[in-house]
């Protein structure tokens, strides 16, 4: 026992207990024996100040010394016994105390990450799934049984998801029908075959381009805006409102939504398709030198039946994909504001990564199976 200093320090694992006053010099003492215990490997160290009858600021500035030197070497300092104004003087400055650690997070198995993962996307593919069951139960099944179906929001769904796409629609695809016959006209040129370039455009369109091209800006314009839409209603409590009052969401929201693009998507690609191959048409005519009739004999001469047949099933399928997705993440979007931005651009970006999947799947029957 060291009664000059008031620190009685037993070693190992006791506590050191202090008495009297803690002022600089006891401070001093006592920060060298909380190194000592440190350098021993000792994690937690127990100080005693039951018998302590006051601190002073340079006995408190050691003090928090001695505590920030434990948590920087991974152990920890415990207060106890306290009393009086030495409690109080603690409780003033605890504020100083270097706040503790975090806990360290545990290491994950990176197989254990992957499944985790796999099975979020699976109950993400199982509420798709069932999202696309009562869509189509609601928009084809539900109104032969007499339930009903909304004529009036259909009408304005196609208004704006249709009618309002036509100009942009009409205006990409006939700049991309420039694009695509002025770089094959280059190619073919060399060979002396430019009047290719009409068979290239009309088949590349029918097959591919109006159906991919159309699908594109229909999921950033109308995509998008299902998700917004949904997602607003989602954050704002409407649609449990609408639940609340025995409305069904998939009858109320989805199946208006989902009719429309079905009906609209394959319009906006026939009028994609006559656009872009107008667009290269032009190119033909004003450029490249060909009369109406050489070019019109060699795009019919093109063009089938199956080609046309293609790009009206993708068409299909695109829309399926670009409602479902969009109802998809607007209805299961939580928090705020800016959450139904997150899940608008999420539904953006999984809709045309989706569709191109969708198109390779096609491409790939198509080519094995003709």
């Amino acid at each position: 026992m060291t009664k000059k200093t008031g620190i009685d320090s037993a070693g190992g694992s006791e506590p050191i207990t202090l008495r009297g006053t803690l002022s600089l010099s006891e401070g001093r003492e006592l920060l060298e024996t909380v190194k000592e215990r440190i350098r021993a490997g000792a994690k937690e160290i127990q100080i005693d100040l039951a018998g302590l009858d006051g601190i002073d600021s340079p006995g408190a500035a050691t003090l928090i010394q001695a505590w920030r030197l434990a948590r920087q070497k991974g152990g920890r300092l415990r207060l106890s016994g306290a009393r009086g104004k030495t409690a109080a003087f603690l409780e003033l400055i605890r504020e100083s105390f270097p706040p503790p650690a975090p806990p360290l997070r545990p290491s994950r198995n990176p197989l254990a990450g992957l499944g985790e993962k796999g099975l979020v996307a699976l109950a993400e593919i199982r509420a798709a799934g069932r999202l696309v069951v009562e869509a189509v139960y609601w928009s084809f099944i539900a109104p032969l049984e007499g339930r009903g179906l909304r004529w009036k929001s259909l009408i304005g769904e196609i208004d704006e998801m249709g009618f309002k796409a036509i100009g942009i629609v009409a205006l990409i695809n006939f700049l991309l029908g420039v694009v695509v016959a002025m770089l094959s006209a280059a190619q073919l040129r060399l060979f002396g075959v430019q009047i290719l370039v009409a068979s290239l455009v009309v088949i590349g369109f029918a097959r591919e381009l109006a159906a991919l091209m159309t699908g594109i800006v229909v999921s950033a314009r109308s995509g998008a805006a299902i998700t917004a839409e949904l997602a607003a209603m989602t954050v704002f409590e409407e649609v449990d409102a609408l639940k609340s009052m025995g409305q069904n969401v998939s009858r109320f929201l989805i199946a208006p939504k989902f009719l429309a693009i079905i009906v609209c998507l394959p319009l906006l690609t026939a009028i994609g398709f006559v656009t872009g191959v107008a667009g290269g048409f032009a190119l033909g005519i004003f450029s490249l030198g060909f009369t109406f009739n050489r070019w019109w004999e060699q795009t019919l001469e093109a063009v089938t039946t199956g080609d046309l047949l293609q790009g009206f099933i993708k068409s299909l399928v695109f829309a399926v994909i670009i409602v479902v997705v969009g109802c998809h993440h607007g209805l299961r979007v939580k928090g705020g504001p800016r959450a139904i931005g997150q899940a608008t651009t999420r539904a953006v970006v999984q809709d045309i990564f989706l569709i191109i999947v969708a198109d390779l799947v096609f491409a790939s029957l198509f080519y094995f199976l003709a």
